[in-house]
């Protein structure tokens, strides 16, 4: 197994710690990722039943853990009281009437290509939750709660795809990148919204857990020893040919086909190749910035064209996230705007150059925004009722705001937009039918989505 470690960290929902992540491998005589395949290749079928097609082969989905401040972002408010405005300027973008924070430069040179949705709503405002609601489109069974990652949570996009569209090569379909919500815990318990749910653990997305800016990374195990997984694999197939009467099972039979896929996966020159950012020109990863959520951008990238369908891609979980109770202002301008705004206007650049962003969906999010007023440690404070999502290519018409917020970008003030809608326009880019029902082991039947796909964004 491949699991990482790292450093402690704390909250606002308490001390937190990163967990051991498997993230797969073959260890000797072990059933893991094989297992994995033979769970997910057993799977629905893809359910496609909407008249409108989605032009999105893949899609990029960023996620800013703790909640950045849309008043400071993407939605200023210049004429508000003091207490609300905070002291950012907002600064005209490449798209006349648009504005968004004076520490977005490049972004807003770019305003044409992306549209800013300014009225997403929902009523929760603890971390745990509102991650889960907003990253499955589908609110947590326990609101206002603080829980841990559960069997009963719904599934996440990605699990979703790989329960819908099993893979047929070595590549994944959906991969999650970086550590900070796929391995965060509170209380030591790992946090909701990032995994397969009901639809179980072999749904889950693979997850990359190492700091892709860090020198010598590597998304997969490395043997030292060429042919030793080869050598495994004879080992295991000599030990399995003895269990005869175990092999009249069609389940065990199926065995040697899932680990053939696992040894692909791990010994696939294209998936090594897809994942080596030594690959790119040193020029262009100093042009997505050398942080984790830069490289994991730009190796998100080099995974779409490698075929992968949603690549999640974490805020890193370092001393620098969005959850800004104190300092917000300060945070915002020193730690966490720059490489923000170098990285994703980065690879809106990079995608328009390759032709890539035509048939690639980018979706910017957070699991809520922050309070209109600004507290007493010059931070602010969650604030669920009203905030900013980021859409861009595949048809999404740039250049557009959808939704408004009110004077002090408090409540919605037009077109409020749920993350079930959300969901219902993810799923409908990526040609899924938001209206499928997908099954749990069970074969309970459970509607993917409830929601409503927003055709005023094409």
């Amino acid at each position: 197994m491949l699991s990482v470690v790292g450093p402690p960290l704390t909250t606002c929902e308490g001390k937190t710690r990163r967990e051991w992540l498997r993230v797969g491998g073959l260890a000797a005589l072990g059933l893991s990722l094989p297992q994995l395949l033979r769970l997910r290749a057993s799977g629905a079928e893809l359910l496609e039943r909407s008249g409108r097609t989605g032009r999105a082969r893949s899609c990029i989905l960023m996620f800013l853990f703790g909640g950045p401040a849309h008043q400071d972002t993407w939605d200023p408010k210049p004429d508000a009281p003091s207490e609300t405005r905070g002291e950012f300027r907002p600064i005209q973008t490449a798209v006349p009437g648009i504005q968004v924070s004076e520490h977005l430069p490049e972004l807003a040179k770019l305003a044409e290509h992306y549209a800013i949705v300014r009225s997403v709503s929902h009523p929760d405002n603890t971390h745990t939750v509102a991650m889960h609601y907003m990253l499955t489109g589908a609110r947590h069974l326990a609101p206002n709660t603080n829980p841990r990652n559960q069997p009963s949570d719904f599934p996440t996009y990605g699990s979703v795809l790989n329960y819908l569209r099993p893979a047929a090569g070595p590549m994944p379909r959906a991969v999650s990148l970086n550590a900070p919500a796929n391995q965060v815990s509170a209380g030591n318990f790992i946090f909701p919204g990032f995994f397969a749910g009901f639809l179980g653990a072999a749904y889950d997305p693979l997850f990359v857990a190492q700091d892709p800016s860090e020198p010598g990374f590597r998304a997969f195990p490395v043997e030292e020893e060429p042919g030793r997984l080869a050598r495994r694999e004879t080992l295991r197939a000599r030990l399995g040919s003895t269990l005869d009467s175990m092999e009249q099972a069609a389940s065990v039979r199926r065995l040697d086909r899932y680990y053939e896929q696992a040894l692909d996966l791990l010994c696939s020159a294209a998936a090594r190749r897809a994942c080596d950012l030594d690959r790119e020109p040193p020029a262009l990863r100093d042009r997505y910035g050398r942080t984790a959520f830069g490289q994991g951008l730009l190796l998100a990238r080099r995974l779409v064209e490698a075929g992968v369908s949603l690549v999640t891609v974490n805020w890193a979980r370092d001393d620098a996230f969005w959850d800004t109770h104190k300092d917000n202002f300060r945070d915002l301008k020193t730690k966490l705007l720059p490489p923000f705004d170098t990285a994703f206007s980065a690879l809106v650049e990079d995608l328009a150059q390759r032709r890539l962003l035509d048939d690639t969906l980018l979706v910017c999010l957070s699991e809520f925004g922050r309070t209109p007023k600004i507290n007493a440690n010059a931070g602010r404070d969650h604030w669920a009722p009203c905030f900013s999502v980021v859409l861009a290519g595949a048809g999404i018409r740039g250049g557009q705001v959808y939704g408004a917020s009110d004077r002090i970008a408090a409540y919605p003030a037009a077109s409020p937009v749920s993350p079930e809608d959300l969901a219902a326009t993810i799923y409908s880019a990526l040609s899924v039918d938001p209206s499928a029902v997908i099954r749990d082991p069970l074969g309970r039947p459970h509607p993917l989505c409830s929601g409503r796909v927003l055709n005023a964004l094409y």
